[in-house]
């Protein structure tokens, strides 16, 4: 399923150009990097005024129409896209994709993960700059080292993969005619603050809107009838970070670790589309690091407090419909408190439902079907709210009305337990409306398919839970087997060992490349 080329990717080396009789845009989707003495030379490979150049005095970018490129370049190397461009002190780095598999396909066009990125220096200004700035400039660069690591980024060339099949389809005519930087959804574009210079000089065709989350995809065969399902992730960067460094919500009602999740399904000439959401508890809280196993949790007693929980539900219910909130946390301790708290301010919220559902105490570490508890407390909105459907004809046959907002504290681990459940519910309602299951058909009941099917939401859980915690998730188990393993149980606590070293040593500097990398603060020389 996975095509293991790197550079070397098998498309049309004509530029591609948002032609109005291909009906979308198209990035060029092979590029090579000259390497001059005074500047860098990107362009479509096969078009030689395709693409720009960049000094490697001042980072100054210019289209390549009218680019002098006389003289012999020192290396010359294939890449994959440019991520865009970042200011330090010393000047302009530009960041470029030096490789990307291909992992898979959304709606028929080709999504590539990021393998690896490379930061190059545009300026010249290094040896001016004064011991203070040169030491300023070492720990950026080493931050821009640890950007370069950045796990769970994809893209596609041909469409953009941030706004899910439900809202896609209710664009208006033309927008995929559009450069895929303006068709993309901002919240979901991990490179957004890093493109205003190839925007600026219009390089539409080297621009790609990079998406930090999770892509997954399976082939199944249900009753002699194949099935396309895709799970996409999309992860907000309003509140981007790390997990002891990025809890709750910020003052606007941004909530960490927010993350969009759509379940994608082709079979038979339809489509169909189930999406959730998870975000961290929207109230003003944090959890210090103090090298403690468990740190203490800090709600921080605030005058905007309600209006932050308000600001978060209204702008879900703007962007999904009905909202039910699933609260997932220990009703104890710490979690006790802050989900008490959660509880307090969401019956100020008009139109929101909410639901505690204590999943340590009701599923603990093996009773994965004990969810049927959950799903027969909310079965009547889940139905509801139900799922997006629609013919290749264009008839739309269901309409999602609405979302399931999953948290527990980290929103991961048991989290993705939840979400799974409910996905393979709406997996199965999805084939029987469209005739592959009768009403008492179930994914289950085909073993090596619900593997397949169990093993997407694994690997998708352990992606997201790397970018957030560092580590693969816990209750791995309880997706894949129903149940945990002893060899689950010795996984889970290494993990949790290694959350516990990276939490207190590692993740501080990874939040700082983080907030770089995001816009959040500008470097220049003083």
């Amino acid at each position: 399923m996975e095509d293991e080329r790197e550079v070397e990717i098998e498309n049309d080396p004509s530029p591609p150009s948002p032609s109005p009789s291909s009906g979308h845009f198209k990035l060029f989707d092979q590029l090579e990097l000259l390497e001059f003495e005074d500047k860098y030379v990107i362009r479509a490979v096969g078009c030689t005024n395709q693409g720009f150049s960049i000094s490697r005095f001042d980072g100054d970018i210019q289209p390549l129409i009218n680019e002098d490129l006389s003289g012999s370049p020192s290396k010359t190397s294939k890449i994959c896209g440019v991520v865009g461009t970042i200011r330090l002190v010393s000047g302009t780095h530009i960041i470029v994709i030096t490789s990307a598999k291909e992992v898979g396909k959304y709606l028929g066009f080709p999504v590539f993960r990021v393998q690896s990125l490379k930061c190059l220096p545009c300026n010249q200004a290094l040896k001016q700059l004064s011991p203070q700035e040169k030491k300023e400039e070492a720990y950026f660069r080493n931050l821009l080292r640890v950007v370069e690591s950045t796990p769970g980024l994809y893209y596609s060339y041909e469409t953009d993969i941030t706004v899910n099949l439900q809202r896609r389809f209710k664009l208006a005519e033309g927008w995929m005619s559009k450069p895929l930087w303006k068709q993309a959804d901002p919240r979901f574009v991990w490179n957004r603050a890093l493109l205003d210079d190839l925007i600026e000089k219009k390089l539409d065709g080297c621009i790609i809107p990079l998406q930090q989350g999770s892509f997954q995809a399976a082939e199944l065969t249900l009753k002699d009838t194949p099935v396309s399902i895709a799970l996409i992730s999309r992860r907000c960067t309003r509140r981007l970070g790390t997990r002891m460094w990025r809890r709750g919500a910020n003052l606007e009602g941004d909530a960490a670790n927010f993350i969009e999740t759509e379940q994608l399904v082709e079979t038979k000439g339809f489509r169909s589309s189930f999406l959730q959401v998870r975000g961290s508890i929207p109230l003003l809280w944090e959890q210090i690091v103090d090298l403690s196993y468990k740190p203490r949790l800090n709600i921080i007693n605030h005058e905007e407090t309600s209006k932050v929980v308000e600001r978060h539900f209204h702008d879900l219910s703007q962007r999904y419909g009905d909202i039910l909130a699933l609260d997932l946390t220990d009703k104890h301790g710490d979690e006790g408190k802050l989900s008490s708290a959660y509880a307090a301010e969401m019956e100020k919220v008009p139109n929101v439902r909410y639901v505690s559902f204590d999943f340590h105490s009701v599923c603990g570490n093996s009773n994965f079907d004990n969810l049927d508890v959950l799903y027969n407390e909310i079965a009547e909105d889940f139905k509801k709210q139900g799922y997006f459907l629609i013919h290749k004809d264009g008839n739309v046959l269901e309409e999602q009305r609405g979302v399931i907002r999953s948290n527990c504290i980290d929103c991961l681990d048991r989290t993705n337990v939840t979400q799974s459940y409910l996905a393979r519910i709406s997996f199965d309602s999805q084939l029987q409306r469209t005739g592959i299951f009768s009403p008492e058909d179930s994914v289950t009941k085909f073993t090596e398919e619900y593997d397949k099917f169990k093993i997407m939401w694994v690997e998708h859980g352990d992606e997201i839970s790397l970018e957030y915690a560092g580590t693969h998730a816990l209750k791995r188990d309880l997706v894949r087997y129903g149940k945990q393993t002893l060899g689950g149980l010795i996984t889970d606590g290494m993990s949790a060992l290694s959350r516990y070293y990276l939490n207190n040593f590692q993740d501080g500097i990874k939040q700082d490349a983080i907030d770089l990398i995001g816009g959040h603060y500008s470097v220049g020389r003083s």
